[in-house]
């Protein structure tokens, strides 16, 4: 594995487990379709100076346009503008206790179009995630009556749908990667554009002057690290790695963030949230992990 590798994981597995957080941050004072859509769109604005100062700006092509887009409106407008919709109603922590569980969905994808192969671990680990899951909702199943949690709910279950979807994709086709930020910028844009003109259409009263500073440097935070940074980092693993092991850095992305949650925003973990985190990312890890696969890999590239 080299350093590039590994610097590429670090920042996916830090910066991604901070986002819950300047997410819920943003939030607070700002319409959730307004953060996703500010944030991408800031993103691609980060990145246009870069593209023109060295000469990559240019038209990629209408099959590579439809390719970005797919992927903008699975990974940044389903997955992550809809997380986002979701925190409004969610804690972080619990967003992003959810969203370990991206990894089965992937692995159940991956398993669909024949990637993986179903086993007695696979069965082993789907069943401690459930459990998990059922553990952390048990005393809770009164707050489903609540429609605002509820909806939540069933929106970060359609983000996780995105995220899956998008990562398999990407690695199915092979996506060539050329020029990663070029490819980038149009996802940003696409994907800016699209949650701007939701915000602007789903908000019944936008009141600007309410949108605090902290909410507004969330975002700009978000923008930088959560969107240029980490996803320029995200599909260069997905290039040399397996989508469901590039998936498992969410355990840390999901540790990192409850443990933010309870140190700045003050929210409440119980003894029972942290057994259903153990449960949730133990089933997961036996869903995918394989020993010596990374050792595989590179031996192939070597030969």
């Amino acid at each position: 594995m080299n350093s590039k590798t590994i610097i590429a994981i670090l920042i996916v597995a830090l910066v991604w487990g901070t986002t819950f957080l300047g997410i819920k941050i943003g939030v607070e004072t700002v319409p959730p379709w307004f953060v996703a859509g500010l944030r991408q769109f800031l993103a691609s604005l980060i990145l246009l100076p870069f593209l023109i100062f060295t000469k990559n700006l240019k038209w990629i092509g209408w099959k590579s346009f439809r390719i970005q887009l797919t992927l903008s409106s699975l990974l940044l407008i389903g997955a992550n503008g809809l997380t986002t919709v979701a925190e409004k109603n969610l804690t972080s922590s619990l967003a992003s206790l959810i969203s370990a569980l991206s990894p089965v969905f992937i692995f159940i994808g991956s398993m669909i179009i024949g990637m993986e192969k179903f086993t007695i671990r696979t069965l082993i680990g789907l069943l401690m995630g459930f459990f998990g899951v059922v553990f952390i909702f048990w005393d809770g199943l009164r707050e489903l009556a609540n429609p605002d949690y509820r909806n939540g709910l069933i929106v970060m279950i359609l983000a996780l749908l995105c995220w899956a979807s998008g990562t398999i994709y990407t690695k199915k086709l092979h996506v060539q990667n050329n020029n990663l930020f070029l490819n980038l910028f149009y996802q940003f844009a696409w994907a800016g554009i699209i949650q701007l003109i939701f915000a602007f259409s789903f908000s019944d009263k936008i009141e600007f002057e309410t949108w605090s500073v902290k909410s507004i440097s969330a975002i700009i935070y978000l923008a930088i690290f959560g969107s240029v940074v980490a996803f320029f980092s995200y599909h260069y693993l997905l290039k040399t790695l397996l989508p469901t092991q590039v998936s498992m850095l969410s355990y840390v992305n999901t540790v990192i963030s409850i443990v933010l949650s309870w140190l700045i925003l003050n929210e409440t973990i119980s003894a029972k949230f942290i057994i259903a985190t153990v449960f949730i990312i133990s089933g997961v890890f036996i869903i995918n992990y394989k020993p010596g696969i990374l050792k595989k890999r590179l031996r192939k590239r070597e030969i």
